[in-house]
C-alpha cells in the first residue's frame, strides 16, 4: 500500500508502522521527518471514515504522530503532487485489495472527542453564547500560551520590519504601527476590543500617554491583565473589563478604537450589530483600526458560506463559532455603518511567518505545554498553528489592517500622504 504511494509521491518522508517497520515515501530512503502509525486501528478508522476529522482525532490521541518535525516540515517535503492529482492516479483496485484486512477488522474501543461540544448559534438573537465559544479557545491556561508567544503575550499577527526580525521585535513593531496609524495622543481615550493579554493597551498607555480601556471574554486573560496592570502600576491609565463588546458603556465617546484579531469571533450574522456598536462608541472623526483575517471572495454568498473541510475542522476543534468574511465585506460593513475608509494594508506574509515562529516555539516547548493543557490539546495546537502558516503561505486566506474614521463633514485630520500615515 505505502510502496504504491511512494511511487507516486516521491517525497522525502517516511511512514513508521506499529511494528517498527519504516517505509520510505520516495525513491530514496528518508531520514525524516516522518509519520508514525501507532496501531493498525489507525488504518481501520481511516478506511471506514476517510475524513479530515478522523485524522485530527487520531492525531490528538497520539495514534498518528509526526517524528522529527512539525506539519510544516512534512508539507515542505511531500513533493509537488497535489492531493486531487494523487487521488486520480491511485490504483484503487490494488489499494482496496491491500486494505481489505484493515477495513473489515473488529471494532475498536470508545474514543474521546476533542471538539467543542456546546451549541453554536449564528446570531445573538438565536442564543449565541460568545463567552463559551471564546473561553473554549483562550482559557486553556496562560502558562500554555506563554512558551510560544512573545514576551508581551501578543496573540495576533506580528509586523516584521524585515524578515529576520525576532518575534519579540516584530510584535513590538505591530503594537507601535497600530498606535501610530491611530495617531494616539496623550490624554486620549483608547478602546481595545478583545484586548487579549493586554499587550496593546499597556503599550499605548506607556508609550503614547492615553487612557486605555480593554475588554475580553476570557477569564484567564482577564486575571492575567489585572495582575499585569497592577504590577506595572498602571491602574490610573489602564482599565480592563471582562465584558462582551455589545455591553460596553460609552465612557464619554472614545477618541480611538482598535479591533485586532477579534472580529473573526463575531460571526457574519452579527456584523451589522458589531459595526453599529463601534460607530456608537466613537466621537465624530474618531479613528477605528480594523485588523482581521479574510477569505478570498466567491461569486455569491451561498458559495462563500460553504465551508471546506479544513475550515470546518478549525471551527470545530479550535475556534468554535468563528467565521471569516472577505475584505470587501469588511469595507462594505464599515462604509454602510457610518465610517470612512482611509487605508488598507495586506499582511498575509507577516501572519505566515508569525504562525511559523509560533509553531516552532510550541514544538520546542511541547513538554511544558502538555503539562498545562494535556497532550491532545498540545498536538491539536501544533496542527492548528502549522496549518494556519500553510494557509497564509498558499494564499488560501489573507489578513488586512484597515483604518477608518467615524464619518463627519470636513477634513479627516490624517496626514496628506500614506508615508505620513505610516511614520
Amino acid at each position: 500500500m505505502f510502496s504504491h504511494l511512494a511511487e507516486l509521491l516521491d517525497a522525502d518522508l517516511y511512514v513508521r508502522l506499529w511494528n517498527g517497520e519504516q517505509i520510505a515515501l520516495g525513491s530514496a530512503p528518508s531520514t525524516g521527518p516522518g509519520i508514525a502509525l501507532r496501531s493498525p486501528d489507525v488504518l481501520t478508522r481511516l478506511l471506514r471514515k476517510p475524513r479530515l476529522n478522523t485524522i485530527i482525532e487520531l492525531f490528538a490521541a497520539g495514534a498518528i504522530e509526526l517524528e522529527g518535525g512539525t506539519l510544516l516540515d512534512i508539507a515542505h517535503r511531500r513533493g509537488g503532487m497535489r492531493t486531487k492529482r494523487l487521488f486520480k492516479r491511485l490504483n484503487k483496485r490494488l489499494l482496496l485489495k491491500l486494505s481489505a484486512a484493515f477495513l473489515f477488522a473488529g471494532k475498536s474501543g470508545a474514543r474521546d472527542s476533542h471538539a467543542f461540544s456546546g451549541a453554536i448559534e449564528t446570531s445573538v438573537e438565536r442564543g449565541r453564547d460568545d463567552s463559551a465559544l471564546v473561553q473554549f479557545h483562550y482559557d486553556l491556561s496562560n502558562t500554555f500560551y506563554s512558551p510560544f508567544l512573545d514576551e508581551r503575550m501578543v496573540y495576533t499577527c506580528a509586523y516584521f520590519p524585515d524578515w529576520n526580525a525576532s518575534l519579540d521585535e516584530a510584535q513590538h513593531a505591530k503594537l507601535d504601527i497600530v498606535c501610530h496609524k491611530l495617531r494616539l495622543q496623550p490624554g486620549e481615550k483608547f478602546l481595545d476590543i478583545g484586548c487579549g493579554w493586554v499587550g496593546l493597551v499597556i503599550h499605548a498607555a506607556q508609550n503614547y500617554g492615553v487612557h486605555a480601556h480593554g475588554v475580553t471574554l476570557s477569564e484567564e486573560q482577564y486575571a492575567f491583565a489585572q495582575d499585569r496592570v497592577s504590577a506595572l502600576g498602571l491602574q490610573d491609565k489602564v482599565h480592563v473589563e471582562l465584558k462582551d463588546y455589545r455591553h460596553i458603556d460609552a465612557w464619554g465617546a472614545d477618541d480611538k478604537i482598535a479591533s485586532v484579531g477579534m472580529f473573526e469571533h463575531v460571526g457574519i450574522d452579527n456584523h451589522s450589530a458589531y459595526f453599529t456598536q463601534m460607530n456608537s462608541l466613537l466621537r465624530p472623526r474618531g479613528l477605528y483600526l480594523h485588523h482581521s483575517i479574510a477569505r478570498p471572495g466567491k461569486r455569491n454568498m451561498k458559495k462563500f458560506r460553504r465551508k471546506r473541510s479544513e475550515y470546518k475542522a478549525l471551527t470545530t476543534y479550535i475556534f468554535p463559532g468563528g467565521e471569516l468574511d472577505t475584505l470587501g465585506m469588511s469595507l462594505n460593513g464599515l462604509e454602510s455603518h457610518g465610517f470612512e475608509v482611509h487605508d488598507v494594508e495586506a499582511l498575509r506574509e507577516h501572519y505566515q511567518r508569525t504562525c511559523k515562529l509560533w509553531t516552532e516555539r510550541l514544538y520546542e516547548n511541547r513538554e511544558k505545554a502538555a503539562e498545562e493543557a494535556g497532550w491532545p490539546k498540545t498536538r491539536l495546537w501544533l496542527l492548528y498553528l502549522a496549518g494556519c502558516s500553510l494557509a497564509f503561505e498558499r494564499s488560501a486566506v489573507g489578513i488586512f489592517q484597515t483604518l477608518a474614521s467615524k464619518k463627519d463633514k470636513g477634513p479627516s485630520g490624517l496626514p496628506s500622504t500614506r508615508t505620513g500615515l505610516y511614520q
